[in-house]
């Protein structure tokens, strides 16, 4: 099941690449981009599947939807010490609010005992899963069709390898495959893409935290759609999710920093990070990517852990 969704998510954007020329004005993927990204594909797509699978099948659905939500909380973990991505007491408290939200709707109020080396395995998916989060950080500039549609066709290859090979599993009625590349291509592909984007402009620690709203949300749906029940769970898991974003999306960060010279290739308009002038055959219009050198700058203003603004804070 992963192989199909990862592959629907990998040719359906793939197709859409080729005939809607996506990416057209976004920047290649260059130099040691392919090794961060490598990493992303190996640990995302391949080891963590693996991980879970295995986890699941000797841990109950219940350990595991709560054993999920360490992925929001390592991805975090992993920006602000591993990565040195700036924190702040709001980004703490609202990351751990809507943690604790998307724990509340998953809790059934009867976990079982289970086995350490089930939830052992879960919490080394969501581990591989927090890695994979910050390795695409690093390359969030380039073209987030290229890189969806690169971790999906390798990831599902792999993925439908290890079922059909190792496992010897049998390949599901065409109607289940064809539904699963279609959830892949909106559930994978395009959320993917999203979430590049996301990375660019507003961190990892802050994406990972949005990203963590997704179980509220498809709570929601499914009682909009399938008629489940409407009870307390989804209302605190609501009210945690929204006060903890609240305090993401209220938080002000800004102070004097100096940017350091640095050469990039990535989309851009020509705001006050990018006045540069331009070669012979550089891309006409906005935004577009090419290669260009900032020069040194020192300013004030609010500002997000994006691509320009990862310098170090005073303590």
């Amino acid at each position: 099941m992963a192989g199909l969704l990862y592959l629907g998510s990998g040719i359906g954007l793939g197709l859409l690449r080729l005939v809607a020329k996506r990416g057209a004005r976004e920047a290649p993927l260059r130099g040691t981009d392919w090794a961060w990204l490598g990493g992303a594909v190996v640990l995302g797509g391949i080891v963590a599947p693996v991980l879970l699978v295995n986890g699941l099948a000797i841990s109950s659905a219940a350990d595991t939807s709560l054993l999920l939500n360490l992925e929001g909380v390592a991805t975090a973990l992993l920006a602000w010490l591993a990565f040195r991505e700036h924190t702040s007491p709001a980004m703490i408290v609202g990351t751990a609010l809507v943690v604790l939200g998307a724990a509340t709707l998953s809790w059934t109020g009867h976990p079982s005992a289970g086995e350490l080396r089930g939830p052992l395995l879960i919490a080394a998916a969501c581990l591989c899963w927090a890695i994979d989060n910050n390795l695409t950080r690093n390359v969030s500039g380039g073209d987030p069709y290229a890189i969806a549609t690169i971790k999906g066709l390798v990831s599902g290859v792999v993925n439908m390898a290890i079922g059909l090979v190792l496992l010897h599993d049998a390949l599901p009625a065409p109607a289940v495959i064809a539904l699963s590349a279609i959830v892949g291509f909106f559930g994978y592909g395009v959320s993917l893409v999203c979430f590049v984007l996301a990375l660019r402009s507003a961190g990892t620690a802050r994406t990972g935290a949005y990203f963590s709203t997704a179980p509220f949300v498809g709570a929601a749906l499914s009682v909009a759609f399938l008629h489940s029940p409407f009870d307390w769970r989804l209302i605190l898991a609501g009210a945690l999710m929204a006060l903890g974003t609240y305090f993401h999306v209220a938080e002000r960060h800004g102070h004097a920093h100096t940017h350091e010279p640095l050469e990039h290739d990535h989309a851009h308009v020509h705001d006050e990070h990018h006045r540069h002038d331009h070669a012979p055959g550089d891309p006409a219009g906005e935004p577009h990517a090419h290669p260009h050198r900032h020069t040194p700058l020192t300013h004030a203003h609010p500002h997000f852990p994006d691509a320009h603004h990862r310098h170090d804070h005073p303590v």
